[in-house]
């Protein structure tokens, strides 16, 4: 019973300390954003300011500028986009090859999953290749279907393993009532499958949402810069970065991150603990 004690006091204590290293970053940055610029150069450094010196300087700063509302604008367009566009894409080929045999069918899935082991980095350079010879160079449509095409292999085999998990039944009956393929997609597998294309598409959220290099890559307009772009924008600003503005523009640019969580939480939970049920 000692050990039993030993063991889950031990466990508990590094899962605080796991919290801690995972909290802190994020409490850090959000005190830092309510402290004037020039607070972060003292000596000695404090990690919480004093309440005399809290201070909303810097998100008004933030907020006070027209650009802010373009970049995330420019945000919400190419995340809310890609996660549609890639929701029914990888909806149908999901769909279409948990349910279907057809020839290619192995060589297609394979090709799926060894895209996936393909760093994005690797491929900026033929990507802005193909990016001029389509002319979307910054353009908001240069960073939509390369998101696309990234986030759609991982949403395709996710999506196709809870496909598996619905019974066919399910569409034979619809089959024998004179339905089509179509009705079985649009009335049986979205509906079932909605928590994991829910679950997939937070994760695609995330991945347009907060994407850099690539758009660092590729617009070099203030006007269409997404936030990360804009961050950035102020590393070095002025000979020195103003980090007072950076946090309270990363603490703004979490808001719908967090959002999305919150309304999606139950299919995200939902679509965690599907795919071990079998139908």
């Amino acid at each position: 019973m000692k050990t039993k004690y030993i063991k889950m006091t031990f466990l508990y204590l590094l899962l605080v300390a796991g919290i801690i290293v995972v909290v802190m970053p994020m409490v850090y940055m959000i005190s830092t954003s309510l402290k004037p610029n020039g607070a972060l150069y003292e000596f000695p450094p404090k990690f919480f300011p004093q309440l005399s010196e809290i201070t909303l300087e810097n998100y008004q700063f933030i907020i006070g500028q027209g650009k802010f509302y373009v970049n995330f604008f420019n945000s919400i367009f190419v995340s809310v986009t890609t996660v549609l566009i890639a929701a029914m894409v990888a909806s149908a080929m999901g769909f279409c090859i948990a349910r279907f045999d057809f020839f290619g069918k192995k060589f297609l899935f394979i090709f799926i999953l060894l895209t996936m082991i393909i760093p994005g980095t690797t491929l900026i350079v033929p990507q802005y290749e193909l990016a001029v010879k389509l002319k979307v160079i910054n353009k908001l449509s240069g960073l939509i279907p390369f998101y696309i095409a990234w986030v759609i292999p991982y949403s395709t085999f996710m999506i196709k393993g809870f496909v598996e998990n619905i019974p066919k039944e399910l569409d034979e009956a619809i089959y024998m009532d004179g339905g089509s393929v179509f009705t079985v997609f649009f009335r049986i597998i979205l509906p079932l499958a909605k928590p994991g294309i829910a679950s997939v598409s937070i994760f695609n959220f995330l991945t347009a949402w907060e994407e850099f290099p690539w758009a660092n890559t590729v617009i070099n307009d203030n006007l269409k810069r997404t936030l990360p772009i804009a961050i950035s924008g102020f590393f070095g600003q002025h000979q020195f970065t103003q980090w007072g503005y950076v946090f309270a523009l990363s603490v703004l640019s979490l808001i719908p991150i967090l959002l999305v969580f919150i309304f999606c939480q139950k299919f995200f939970v939902a679509g965690l603990t599907t795919g071990g049920v079998k139908g």
